[in-house]
């Protein structure tokens, strides 16, 4: 949940880099509330119509989280070394989702890239290992 709430917290933050725990605990706690938010729209009745499974409940909490699932998603990438212009090829049919899911699934790349500093690594260590260098 603490995941969850960090993305919540870094609503239109798309700098730096985001791990693949935060990433897909995000989706996963998304994937969650948005399940609850239909169920709601069809426990109270607040479907826009009978065929559609959700409505007015659904809708307000994924407009809410469509602009931190976009930042996350390009933190992701940038821990790959990846531009968030990637998102685009999702639009491939088939293979663009499948080849973000190995995307959003490769570990970050070690150490320090253009996006930023790795968030696995202690931010102290890496600050101590450059002063040493220098």
């Amino acid at each position: 949940m603490k995941w969850y709430l960090k993305v919540l917290k870094q609503y239109a933050d798309f700098d730096g880099r985001a791990r693949r725990t935060e990433y897909w605990m995000f989706l996963l706690f998304n994937m969650i509330f948005a399940i609850i938010a239909a169920i709601l729209d069809n426990v109270l009745g607040l479907k826009f119509t009978p065929e559609v499974p959700y409505g007015f409940i659904y809708l307000l909490y994924a407009l809410a989280t469509f602009i931190p699932g976009l930042a996350v998603f390009v933190r992701r990438m940038h821990d790959i070394d990846k531009s968030g212009w990637w998102f685009f090829i999702g639009l491939i049919p088939i293979i663009g989702g499948i080849w973000l899911l190995v995307l959003c699934a490769t570990e970050g790349t070690p150490g320090r890239n253009q996006y930023g500093v790795n968030p696995k690594e202690n931010y102290n260590e890496i600050n101590e290992i450059g002063e040493k260098q220098l």
